[in-house]
């Protein structure tokens, strides 16, 4: 392995806003997406998935449905990565994002090497009540 390709992985690996475009397009995983806008596309995701949660804790306004569906595409496009992302760029939304995450069967025990956390315990966290209902209501039909 040559330096450079040396100093990619370690800079990948722990993801922070410096380094956010280069992890996610490594680990990016759509055969479907053959353009850079694609890419950005399903990055817009993100933020408009951090946008609901946010309109949530500001007016309990829960578009549910809309945030599983973002979540689903995003667990497509990135896989066992999602977790970690999201917890970068929705760091102080942890227990909004967690019940989405469980249900997906998408939620690792331990997040490493996240923003300023060099480890992050899962289990912790807690679960936001209502979006666990909404969640149920979903999953039960």
């Amino acid at each position: 392995m040559g330096q450079d390709e040396s100093n990619t992985v370690l800079v990948v690996e722990k993801l922070t806003d410096e380094n956010f475009l280069i992890f996610c397009a490594k680990v990016y995983d759509n055969p479907s997406a053959h353009l850079t806008e694609e890419f950005l596309e399903d990055l817009s995701r993100i933020r408009y998935v951090k946008k609901l949660l946010t309109r949530y804790q500001e007016t309990g306004d829960l578009k549910e449905r809309l945030i599983l569906n973002h979540i689903i595409t995003l667990h497509n496009c990135f896989g066992t990565h999602l977790a970690k992302i999201l917890f970068l760029k929705a760091e102080k939304q942890y227990h909004l994002v967690k019940p989405f995450l469980i249900l997906l069967n998408a939620l690792p025990d331990v997040i490493h090497n996240v923003g300023k956390y060099d480890r992050v315990n899962t289990d912790e966290i807690t679960l936001e009540l209502t979006i666990v209902e909404r969640l149920r209501r979903i999953r039960n039909g």
